[in-house]
């Protein structure tokens, strides 16, 4: 499995407006540093301070509300896509819960999944997750665009913002309630399977990143920034120029862990496919075409979860 490693992921700050405008010096910077660590790592630390501190605050408490209505309350979050609606009560992972939002930036939908919580509404709530859902993701379409614009393909990218839309989940894990120091697994390692993750959370650790020579990063953001991390089904768009990887949660101590999840995911219908610009001598193609929603289903397969990459024995070349 790899030892744990005192590196850490890098760091990009996107909190200065005047560098968040496409052309100039300090954009093209930004979008250099994006592909050197999506590249290295898959993943990096983003400070973006568009998504105010009590905003923030106000996520991780609705979250906190959530998790404490009644078991049988939150089983009617109830979704045909596997990990949409809630999910809990596994034995493999029995520290581990999360509740998924649909379309989480657009005010109707969270208002659909919150009156099944609370049949007498819950407007706070339902701000909450809009807001933190809309800001946020205006850093999923920077990125995005970086990434674009760095491998020269920037002529898909309304195609390839229009072919996603956006999941919110949420995430308990409950501290194991021992002062043994032995870490307990909260989530088992795995790599995403849509676009982009941004991920928040309080102020518990146990994210852990495994890098590309089989190390484990502990990793520790600070309450002002967020983790960025592309998943399997942009790996496949750019044809494995940047990496995809592999992270899990590992618990100690009393304290519960939360987190929120912004997940841009393909529409079901829409074929994932590498732009025939990044496919040449150098890097032949690496995956066949596919649909997102009939990968998903194959990864929840038994032959799925055991395959050592499910997208490369789903479409491999």
């Amino acid at each position: 499995m790899g030892s744990e490693s005192a590196l850490k992921l890098p760091a990009i700050d996107f909190s200065n407006p005047v560098d968040l405008k496409p052309g100039s010096p300090e954009w093209e910077s930004l979008k250099g540093q994006v592909r050197q660590a999506l590249e290295g790592y898959g993943c990096f630390e983003a400070f973006f301070h568009k998504v105010p501190l009590e905003l923030r605050k106000a996520l991780l408490g609705a979250t906190d509300e959530l998790f404490d209505l009644p078991l049988q309350t939150k089983l009617r979050n109830v979704s045909k896509k596997p990990y949409h609606g809630y999910v809990g009560q596994y034995p493999m992972v029995p520290l581990y819960e999360s509740m998924g939002i649909d379309d989480a930036n657009i005010s109707e939908k969270v208002e659909s999944v919150a009156n099944v919580m609370w049949p007498e509404g819950k407007p706070s709530f339902c701000n909450t997750i809009q807001s933190f859902s809309e800001q946020l993701s205006e850093l999923d379409r920077i990125v995005r665009r970086m990434i674009l614009e760095s491998l020269g393909v920037e002529k898909y990218l309304d195609e390839h913002m229009w072919s996603t839309n956006y999941l919110l989940r949420v995430m308990k894990y409950t501290g194991p309630q021992t002062t043994d120091t032995n870490k307990k697994l909260g989530l088992t390692a795995h790599t995403d399977k849509n676009i982009v993750t941004i991920l928040y959370q309080n102020e518990v650790d146990g994210l852990e990143v495994k890098t590309k020579n089989g190390e484990w990063i502990n990793v520790k953001p600070t309450p002002d920034s967020f983790i960025v991390m592309i998943g399997d089904s942009l790996l496949a768009w750019v044809n494995g120029r940047l990496h995809s990887p592999y992270h899990r949660v590992m618990m100690t101590g009393e304290k519960a862990r939360y987190s929120a999840g912004l997940f841009s995911i393909p529409k079901a219908g829409y074929i994932i496919k590498a732009p025939e610009e990044l496919v040449d001598e150098e890097h032949p193609l690496l995956f066949k075409p596919f649909d997102h929603v009939q990968f998903l289903a194959f990864y929840y397969t038994e032959a799925g979860q055991r395959a050592e990459s499910a997208l490369t024995t789903y479409c491999g070349v």
